[in-house]
């Protein structure tokens, strides 16, 4: 199983850096096909766990939701108004069925995944909202402010995800939260968050930030990353699966590489609005 996870990591990670180092148009293309996967993911999850949804009007709901966070990152207001416009559309499909029971858990469910999956948009608002780094940044010759922080957030999930699982590995012996996820050790915890700090400090210091708010970026990256995995267990945990799809050998579907990122986005975001780390 390692040796397969190690392949599959080795064959998409080099993908995912020449799309990030690219920049806009494709990174957005790439967040949009993510949430894609994701969402139909998601629905069938949720269709398992026993809730009635409309997987097809769900996922679109989330896709115009991401583009919207992407295309009108300037004006706050379009895509909480797409947001309205999915809760809206998707109450008229529900009334269509005629058990309102059935109707009502379809548009709760529907709604519930659209929401869920387009918190993805935030790595969109992060690139085009951030600023840029500050003058002498050993990291601010090199790429725009949007694609360094983003690439710092995600490699602080990254690490956490790689420090729980090695540290859970060798020394978890204290279960945490096993009614969700029995594999989650806190010592697993405890190594992922020193990892997702380590990792974060070095990276936001050479980016120019201060070395305080750099110490608290890993630490909130790395619980919040932590909740959105427990998060999507709960998921799967309710649908009686181990993972979300088999998409990614080794790894699982879209949904269990992503659901850390799906908490730790808008939490990355509103690091970097307390910071004032935007234009």
């Amino acid at each position: 199983m390692l040796r397969t996870r190690v392949a599959s990591a080795a064959a998409l990670v080099p993908v995912v850096l020449v799309i990030w180092w690219a920049g806009l148009p494709w990174l957005g293309l790439l967040v949009l096909l993510v949430t894609a996967l994701a969402a139909w993911e998601t629905f069938a999850l949720l269709r398992l766990a026993g809730y009635v949804n409309e997987p097809l009007l769900g996922t679109a709901v989330a896709l115009v939701i991401v583009a919207g966070m992407w295309l009108f990152a300037d004006l706050t207001a379009v895509p909480v108004l797409f947001v309205a416009i999915g809760v809206v559309v998707a109450a008229v499909a529900a009334m269509l069925r005629t058990d309102p029971f059935a109707g009502l858990q379809a548009w709760i469910a529907t709604v519930f995944g659209a929401l869920y999956v387009s918190l993805l948009g935030f790595l969109l608002l992060i690139v085009q909202s951030a600023a840029a780094l500050p003058v002498g940044a050993a990291l601010g010759g090199w790429f725009d402010g949007g694609r360094i922080w983003l690439l710092i957030a995600i490699l602080a999930v990254w690490s956490y995800d790689s420090g729980a699982y090695l540290v859970g590995r060798r020394f978890g012996r204290t279960h945490f939260a096993p009614h969700i996820s029995p594999g989650k050790t806190a010592e697993g915890v405890a190594g992922g968050l020193i990892a997702a700090t380590i990792v974060s400090f070095v990276l936001l210091v050479l980016a120019g930030q201060n070395p305080l708010g750099a110490l608290l970026f890993g630490a909130l990256i790395g619980l919040v990353g932590q909740v959105g995995d427990l998060a999507e267990s709960m998921l799967k945990r309710a649908a009686s699966v181990k993972d979300s799809g088999a998409l990614i050998p080794g790894h699982g579907g879209m949904l269990d590489r992503v659901d850390s990122i799906i908490f730790a986005a808008p939490a990355a975001y509103f690091f970097m609005l307390v910071l004032g780390a935007f234009r």
